[in-house]
Parts: C-alpha cells; sequence; structure tokens
C-alpha cells in the first residue's frame, strides 16, 4: 500500500466523523459490564485502509463510551508488570520504521490517566508491584486501533505490559482484571489473530494462515480455553501463523477479562496482507 496522501484515509475519516464522536453516550452502570476486546491492531498502513478505519469506528460507536481503555499490546513486555504514562498528551511511542515521516508525527493526546492508572496498580497490587513508567506514551498496538475507535481522543488511557509471553500468564492477567468492566473500563487485548510474514511474502503460506485463524474462532466458540493455552501443539498452521508469542497471547488476556468467552462474536473478520485480522467482542 502506498497512498497518494500518507494517513489520508485516516484524515477523512475524522473530517466525517468527529462530531459524532465527540457527542458519544459515555457508559453508564445501568448499561452492565462493558465486554473484554481483542484487536488485530494493524500498523500504520491501517491509516491508508478506509474499511478497516471505518470497522473500527463503527466498532467503537456500537458500545458506550467507556470511562476509560486498559490495553495490553503485543509490543509491550515488561517484568514486572508496567503502566505506561499517565499525563493529558503524553507523546506517543511511535515503535515502527521504514514508513513516511507523517506517521511519526501524527498524534493521539489521550486525557489525564491517573486515577485509572492508580485504580490498575491497585487492582494487580496483590500480585507485585506495578512499575509507573512517567514517558512511555502508547505504542503502536495501542493508539493506531483506538485513534479509528475513539478519534475524538476524549477517553483516559494507560497501556499495561505483558509480564511475559507464557499463555497461562496472559490469562491469569486478564482475569485480575475482570472486574474492571463492571466498573466502565475497556480491557482490550491487542495483538493480531494471524502475524506471519512469511504469509505476506508468500502467498502459498496463507492456507495455513486460515486454518489457523478457522481453529482459533471454533476453539473460542466452544471455550475451549486449554486449546487456546496450548496453541503450539493444537492450533493447525500454528509455526507459519505465530512464529513468535507476542501477537497471539493477548488473546488470552481478553478471554481472561470475559465471564463467558463462548459469547465472543467477531466484530470484524477479513485477510489482510495474508493475515487475519479477526477481532472479537466477548462478555
Amino acid at each position: 500500500m502506498n497512498p497518494a496522501v500518507p494517513a489520508g484515509a485516516y484524515d477523512a475519516l475524522l473530517a466525517r466523523v468527529l462530531p459524532e464522536a465527540r457527542d458519544h453516550r459515555v457508559w453508564e452502570p445501568a448499561d452492565g459490564p462493558l465486554p473484554a476486546l481483542f484487536v488485530s491492531h494493524g500498523a500504520p498502513p491501517t491509516l491508508d485502509d478506509a474499511r478497516w478505519l471505518d470497522d473500527l469506528f463503527a466498532w467503537g460507536r456500537s458500545m458506550p463510551k467507556p470511562r476509560a481503555i486498559v490495553v495490553v499490546s503485543a509490543h509491550w513486555e515488561n517484568a514486572p508488570a508496567a503502566l505506561s504514562g499517565t499525563d493529558a498528551g503524553t507523546p506517543l511511542y511511535y515503535d515502527f520504521g521504514g514508513f513516511h515521516p507523517r506517521y511519526y508525527t501524527l498524534p493521539y493526546a489521550t486525557p489525564d490517566a491517573t486515577a485509572l492508572a492508580h485504580r490498575v496498580a491497585g487492582t494487580l497490587g496483590s500480585t507485585g508491584p506495578v512499575h509507573q513508567f512517567t514517558d512511555r506514551g502508547l505504542d503502536h498496538g495501542a493508539f493506531i486501533p483506538l485513534m479509528a475507535m475513539y478519534p475524538a481522543a476524549d477517553v483516559p488511557v494507560v497501556q499495561l505490559s505483558m509480564p511475559s509471553l507464557d499463555p497461562e500468564a496472559l490469562l491469569a492477567l486478564g482475569q485480575r482484571l475482570r472486574g474492571l468492566r463492571d466498573e466502565g473500563i475497556l480491557v482490550i487485548g491487542s495483538g493480531f489473530m494471524t502475524h506471519s510474514f512469511a504469509a505476506m511474502r508468500n502467498p502459498a503460506l496463507a492456507g495455513h494462515n486460515a486454518a489457523f485463524d478457522e481453529w482459533a474462532a471454533d476453539s473460542i466458540r466452544r471455550g475451549d480455553i486449554d486449546a487456546l493455552v496450548d496453541y503450539r501443539a493444537k492450533g493447525p498452521g500454528a509455526h507459519v501463523a505465530h512464529p513468535t508469542a507476542d501477537h497471539y497471547v493477548p488473546l488470552l488476556l481478553t478471554m481472561g477479562a470475559a465471564s463467558d468467552p463462548t459469547t465472543a462474536t467477531s466484530a470484524i473478520e477479513r485477510i489482510v496482507f495474508g493475515n487475519s485480522i479477526r477481532s472479537l467482542l466477548v462478555h
């Protein structure tokens, strides 16, 4: 994808939806718990894909606007668990390379998230210390999808690190965050349903990604969390779909944060650059 105007599709989205985004109704206790989400987050080219941006915006609009957002991204592993900076307008962490300079200047200046960070740290405190980074902003696994879902940048956001890449550890982390949903806090695991650069380069490998995507969706429908945890052994095509664990294990975070994994629905379901961008909502 080589757009004439880098992030031009994102510019068009903002021009069209910002007033609607600002008027989005905020969650109230009568709405009940917010769902947990798994987002296939993409990279800067997402901002050039009008359909992807529209799908993400419509997804955000399908729920009340959260009071706050906690996101765990494939791009931050840190032990013990750590939180991103919380000051209003903390600069983004542009953790990608080789793109047009404009992608390194696009802002997503979210409100102060100090109270949210304290709430998350309190939730996790019994498991050990939670480090607070003051100058690490949201990375692209967090800000790229949120720029489309909540383009007014009016929701406090903190990013929580993955303490490891062990699926069971991410499942347990999600379980500890589950209660935040009752408070109107949206919990998001941000990864990719399949993440294979090999399949991007060689379309002959696309069948491995398709098989893994179908297996994962079926396992989720059946609530077979044990299979999802043991994806290396049980997921067909896993060696191609996920040569590394980083973009897969946020799915376990989402499953842990959900009350009933069998309620999962696919908000987005298609193939981009040979990979599944299936994204899930789970109650």
